[in-house]
């Protein structure tokens, strides 16, 4: 089967992409371009992105939404910010300010054509009394892959995650083509190893997907 034939997906792990990317690449990555890049090269008919998205006590039903719905959280900030901005103090406005920057990103991928599926945020406190974010969406991506499996033939991984490591190998196992795409010195031993010759390394791309400066 060729290029052409293959029926391909590719699935973002937007933690792994960002942490183990763009913060050790030192540039940012182009979205818009990346999908491009992704279809030109690869094929892909979809690419599912799975991130996590500050909420601020905006409800939505778990049960009957796959992720939150991101246009319906945009106008909850706003709102909130409108609606009880002088009684918010300076430095609470900036973080929702920056939450809603992050949900207009969201808007702007879902807009190129990226599939999202988010996971609001959720807070934790540690021992040491720091409360720490967090909105593992490992499990959401596995789901998905094994959901997906008899719809693709090759999965694009954009993830150097080790804990995706039993659903690749599994994925192998069926005959599936596994491509992975992440950052080199960032990505687990044993994920380069179940690659091998299908690993990518984002720091080669940079000429093709750096987000240009304003």
């Amino acid at each position: 089967m060729n290029n052409e034939q293959l029926k391909t997906y590719a699935f973002i792990d937007a933690s792994n992409l960002f942490y183990g990317g763009e913060k050790s690449l030192g540039w940012k990555i182009d979205y818009a371009k990346l999908l491009i890049y992704l279809k030109k090269k690869y094929n892909i008919t979809r690419a599912l992105y799975f991130g996590g998205v500050e909420t601020h006590k905006f409800s939505f039903d778990y049960l009957t939404n796959s992720t939150v719905p991101i246009d319906e959280l945009e106008r909850h900030l706003i709102q909130m910010i409108e609606q009880k901005g002088e009684r918010m103090n300076e430095a609470y406005i900036l973080l929702l300010a920056r939450h809603l920057q992050r949900v207009r990103f969201y808007l702007r991928l879902q807009k190129f054509g990226y599939e999202l599926f988010l996971k609001p945020v959720k807070l934790y406190e540690q021992e040491d009394g720091v409360t720490k974010r967090k909105a593992n969406c490992d499990v959401d991506m596995a789901f998905y892959l094994m959901k997906e499996k008899d719809n693709f033939d090759r999965a694009i991984i954009l993830s150097g995650d080790g804990d995706f490591l039993p659903v690749l190998k599994h994925l192998k196992e069926q005959g599936k083509e596994v491509i992975i795409l992440a950052r080199g010195p960032r990505t687990a031993r044993e994920i380069r190893q179940l690659a091998g010759g299908n690993f990518r390394d984002f720091e080669y791309l940079k000429y093709l997907l750096q987000m240009e400066e304003e």
